[in-house]
């Protein structure tokens, strides 16, 4: 399986040149899966337009990715507003090659700052099939919480999607915590972020692709671009083989 993180600039784009930019990398390619960070369809840092322009897991928005999915026959997760029943969460989704959305996980816990002004929490944890490979998404914040990903892996995780939206000051996480939370549990880690500055943010990019031995298979620079990297199931048999992380801690569990 053959996936690419497109680390999009980050501000001053509107919808239809978001999809352009990521139609252009994609131009050429063979990619099974490409990931988009946070919040990819409004920005991240979009404050009160945010509700403006939040829409349902299958609004106009989704649609047009849906067209360019097909087009490049490649599946597609990103993130957006979700509107649902008057409240607004912040989503991503992942639409298959044939168009259809396998997966819609929202954001189940919100950091300090505008986030709890404008999203409501998930409470869900989905898993779904993607090519052969049992897959979750973990939406930023909650990627950083090793009982999501531990949650995730022993649930049947084989790969961990992230998209984020990672600032400048916060660099430990994608360098080392990805890697730990790949490392601990003999998961792909798919770690998507934005590049550039939006509204006075910084984002730091080095979005990342990492290997279940906690080793980077790709990881980007500071700018916008689209990497990639093949994702094999043998070096996650390998790795737990190796360091039976999760059989072991079943073990501690029936302790307590």
């Amino acid at each position: 399986m053959r996936v690419g993180i497109f680390q999009c600039a980050a501000g001053g784009l509107d919808q239809p040149q978001r999809l352009a930019r990521l139609a252009g990398h994609l131009k050429g390619r063979n990619l099974d899966l490409v990931v988009c960070p946070e919040l990819f369809m409004s920005g991240y840092n979009a404050g009160e337009t945010l509700p403006q322009v939040a829409e349902s897991r299958e609004g106009p928005f989704s649609r047009q990715v849906a067209d360019l999915a097909t087009k490049h026959e490649t599946s597609i997760v990103y993130g957006y507003p979700e509107l649902a029943d008057g409240l607004i969460y912040n989503s991503a989704v992942c639409v298959d090659a044939d168009g259809n959305i396998l997966a819609n996980q929202r954001k189940m816990l919100l950091p300090p700052g505008f986030e709890s002004e404008v999203f409501t929490k998930g409470a869900d944890q989905a898993l779904f099939d993607l090519n052969g490979i049992r897959c979750a998404i973990l939406i930023c914040y909650d990627a950083e919480f090793p009982e999501n990903f531990r949650a995730a892996a022993l649930a049947g995780a084989q790969m961990i999607i992230v998209p984020t939206a990672l600032l400048e000051k916060w660099q430990s996480v994608s360098l080392q915590m990805m890697p730990t939370r790949a490392f601990e549990n003999g998961v792909w880690v798919i770690y998507a972020n934005h590049a550039g500055e939006e509204s006075g943010m910084s984002f730091l990019g080095s979005s990342c692709i990492v290997s279940p031995d906690g080793t980077d298979a790709a990881r980007a620079g500071s700018a916008e671009e689209l990497l990639e990297a093949e994702i094999d199931l043998d070096q996650i048999k390998l790795a737990r083989s190796r360091l039976p992380y999760l059989d072991d801690v079943r073990k501690l569990q029936q302790k307590s």
